[in-house]
């Protein structure tokens, strides 16, 4: 590696740090970087997963005010996430490279419609949700299905989960980004602890987007949460629809 693939891996893993904490889909960044100053796919994704992982933590501190008083929420959704990510992880590991390739620009395009119709959603659902605020079955199996999804590339796994939660839950988008951030963060974590283990790794790769990523979480949580819903809805719509234009080209 040299000083100039370092430098451009450090400023990917800032730049992905940052957007995983406002929206998601950070790895659409550092992934082709790191393709880009010649690591292996496989490697590239696995050392990705590990280096994202700090600044994941740094965007959940920074979001922490959201995430009070959710206990209910989270215990089950966690474990959701846990689980999908050890799936993936290891789905990752068995499956073809280029397996997700055909079906993740569809996952994206159904996510971002969620997030463009979550108003109007919002309030057909409204009085079909558990008044406990509980997440249902079918929540609970979207998140576990995002959950192995972002274990096994991880691409989008933000918006996805955007999606998801924002439909289902009586929350507004700050508090769902909040929970969008630990829930990505557990999932890139126990993902990340498998590829340790068992997986090839580049470790100098993978400290040097850590280091990037905390510096990019802290920022994102820093002006994330000043968005309004309008803007925060926008900018999904925007990266969403360039993460597609990047997996399909």
């Amino acid at each position: 590696m040299t000083v100039i693939e370092a430098i451009a891996i450090l400023c990917a893993g800032v730049a992905a740090g940052t957007i995983n904490v406002v929206v998601g889909s950070g790895t659409l960044i550092t992934f082709p970087v790191l393709l880009t100053c010649g690591f292996a796919p496989v490697v590239a994704n696995v050392s990705n997963t590990i280096g994202l992982v700090p600044g994941s933590f740094s965007g959940v501190v920074g979001y922490r005010r959201e995430l009070d008083h959710q206990r209910h929420l989270l215990i089950a959704l966690c474990a959701a996430s846990l689980t999908g990510g050890v799936l993936g992880a290891i789905a990752l590991l068995e499956l073809p490279e280029g397996a997700f390739e055909a079906i993740v620009p569809v996952f994206i395009v159904i996510a971002l419609v969620l997030i463009v119709l979550q108003p109007r959603l919002t309030r057909h659902l409204a009085k079909h949700r558990p008044r406990d605020g509980r997440p249902g079955p079918v929540t609970k199996a979207a998140v576990l299905g995002t959950g192995v999804y972002g274990g096994y590339f991880g691409a989008a796994q933000g918006i996805l989960l955007t999606g998801v939660l924002a439909t289902s839950l009586p929350l507004d988008l700050q508090h769902v980004n909040a929970i969008k951030n630990l829930l990505t963060m557990l999932v890139n974590l126990v993902s990340g602890i498998v590829f340790a283990i068992v997986a090839p790794v580049s470790w100098g790769a993978a400290g040097l987007i850590a280091g990037g990523s905390i510096v990019g979480g802290a920022l994102g949580a820093r002006y994330g949460r000043r968005l309004s819903p309008e803007a925060l809805r926008g900018l999904i719509v925007v990266v969403g629809t360039v993460a597609i234009v990047r997996l399909v080209t």
